[in-house]
């Protein structure tokens, strides 16, 4: 039985760098694992298994982290509908973001929106 030796098991700073970037500029579509892998030309399952490594959390929980955090910037700088705020940062629908934004901020987007 021989086991496979990795050279290097970590993405380098520009891989991760430019797999960041994708996520970003395609955060209000639908991202998935194969597509942001592909970006930097590794397989999916290895591309997450590295990110986690590099980040501390799965390529998943940062594109929800980002999201959210595109959402309470909205909130905070314009009056768009929570609706419309989740569709553009990427959620499929109002209560995606709700439940997503409140387990990170421990609030809800409209208790996070300031009042009028």
């Amino acid at each position: 039985m021989s086991t496979v030796a990795f050279q290097n098991r970590s993405l380098t700073s520009p891989q991760l760098q430019q797999a960041i970037d994708y996520i970003h500029t395609h955060l209000d579509r639908e991202l998935s694992l194969e597509q942001i892998a592909a970006v930097i030309h590794i397989s999916p399952t290895y591309f997450a298994s590295l990110f986690k490594s590099a980040t501390g959390i799965s390529p998943h929980q940062y594109v929800i982290r980002q999201r959210v955090k595109q959402a309470k910037m909205m909130l905070l700088k314009t009056d768009l509908a929570i609706a419309n705020i989740a569709l553009q940062v990427g959620f499929s629908s109002q209560s995606h973001l709700t439940q997503q934004f409140k387990r990170f901020t421990g609030m809800t987007p409209k208790q996070a929106r300031p009042s009028p």
